[in-house]
């Protein structure tokens, strides 16, 4: 009598999102928090009655009424405004930065680690001199030497965060480059940047992901404190920064001012390191099927 062999039930993305989701409720909470943060900030126009650019000195300074849902700052605009159309700001220079970085981190330390050699070692070498600077100075010296505008803070965070990508998908590219499965492409007269892109590439994603949500919390808190001490976008437009730092003067009398956009970025920021706990919980192959 043969013994029947059962194998386990295969399940579909959507299952396992859900197994997921009940392992780990507070990624899930983090989802939900910055979907609708982003959804606040693309519906901005919707949800508040009023121009984040008017000012009114008759009102400047007021509590929360009726008409001002957060109040008004030093100027008389409705912080509530400015806040959601703050939060455009950040979340644009936040997520587009980081995907900069992830992208042309993630293929120069694959790059560094497959061809090894001098490649590896003058990648490596310019990304642990980008390293050796604190992140903050970093984007300082770029922002002041190019200008503080929208693409240059972009650029600035970019940099910063860049090595870090690389870094993380070097590591596991040393490994992968060894393996059978590079060894056939090779044997298949693949080209290199072919395995590269379609072998190692995918393989090194998911870790590169994680980092990816980490550090956009991060990119969101460099681009505030820019904006704190007036390297960020210049004014009127709003940003979280700014904003704080305008209300900082009068943070004895009136700390609503500042408390509120700062708690903008708070909810921000701990929202995506909730859903970078969730990826790599993802990724985990303790936690995998």
């Amino acid at each position: 009598m043969t013994a029947t062999v059962t194998t386990p039930p295969q399940r579909t993305p959507a299952q396992r999102l859900l197994r997921l989701a009940r392992r780990n409720k507070l990624s899930t909470v983090g989802l939900i928090l910055f979907g609708l943060i982003a959804l606040a900030a693309i519906a901005a126009p919707l949800l508040s009655s009023h121009d984040p650019l008017a000012q009114n000195i008759l009102h400047r300074l007021e509590d929360r009424s009726a008409d001002y849902l957060l109040g008004t700052d030093v100027y008389g605009r409705d912080t509530w405004a400015r806040i959601l159309f703050g939060l455009r700001v950040s979340l644009l220079i936040g997520l587009i930065s980081t995907a900069l970085a992830m992208i042309i981190g993630s293929a120069l330390g694959i790059l560094a680690g497959y061809r090894g050699g001098w490649v590896d070692s003058l990648i490596m070498r310019i990304m642990d001199m980008l390293l050796a600077f604190p992140t903050l100075i970093t984007g300082l010296f770029i922002v002041a030497v190019l200008g503080a505008n929208f693409w240059n803070i972009v650029l600035a965070i970019t940099v910063t965060i860049l090595p870090k990508f690389a870094r993380v998908a070097r590591a596991p590219t040393i490994a992968l480059k060894e393996r059978e499965f590079v060894e056939a492409a090779r044997a298949l007269g693949y080209s290199d940047v072919r395995i590269m892109a379609v072998h190692i590439a995918p393989n090194v994603l998911g870790e590169v992901i994680v980092l990816a949500s980490l550090w956009a919390a991060y990119a969101i808190r460099i681009e505030a404190y820019l904006s704190f001490i007036g390297l960020g976008i210049a004014p009127p437009t709003p940003t979280l920064g700014t904003m704080i730092r305008e209300g900082f003067e009068h943070i004895l009398d009136s700390p609503f001012v500042s408390i509120y956009p700062g708690f903008a970025v708070l909810l921000v920021v701990l929202s995506l390191n909730l859903i970078g706990d969730g990826l790599r919980d993802a990724i985990d192959p303790k936690l995998r099927d």
